[in-house]
């Protein structure tokens, strides 16, 4: 899947999309990839002298490879949006430094109703540098 699949799977748009392709997806999982430019405007401020991506951004990448995984299963329309309605367990391993790239790999665990959840692993290279336990459901525009 590439940008312009992905942006018809989900209404995230830059500056704020954290997913660059998707790598493998079957029923239940999803891998994702999302370089991090040295460019981003949050590294500015972000320790200036010391550059870190802030977990939150780390976590939104998780969410939005959910998004899409979610995409395939119960699609979305024009009424509702995804969003995230429970977070658990995070674990922030390692340090995302600009020019690193994350790989996501995010589970479907169970599904309830209009309820998802699901788990996602983040890693730089072959080291996690997060993992996170996260629910998301489909919410009305209004």
């Amino acid at each position: 899947m590439n940008q312009a699949e992905i942006k018809q799977a989900i209404p995230h748009r830059e500056p704020f999309l954290w997913v660059d392709e998707v790598v493998e997806q079957t029923e239940t999982t999803i891998h994702t990839r999302k370089f991090i430019s040295p460019e981003l405007d949050v590294f500015r401020g972000h320790y200036p002298q010391f550059p870190v991506l802030p977990g939150v951004l780390i976590c939104e990448s998780a969410f939005q490879a959910g998004a899409l995984l979610l995409s395939r299963i119960a699609p979305t329309n024009e009424n509702t949006v995804p969003v995230v309605t429970r977070v658990n367990n995070v674990k922030f391993k390692q340090m995302v430094r600009p020019g690193d790239t994350l790989d996501v790999t995010c589970e479907l665990t169970e599904r309830m109703a209009n309820a998802f959840f699901l788990t996602a692993t983040v890693k730089v290279g072959d080291r996690t540098a997060a993992r996170l336990e996260f629910a998301c459901a489909q919410a009305p525009l209004e």
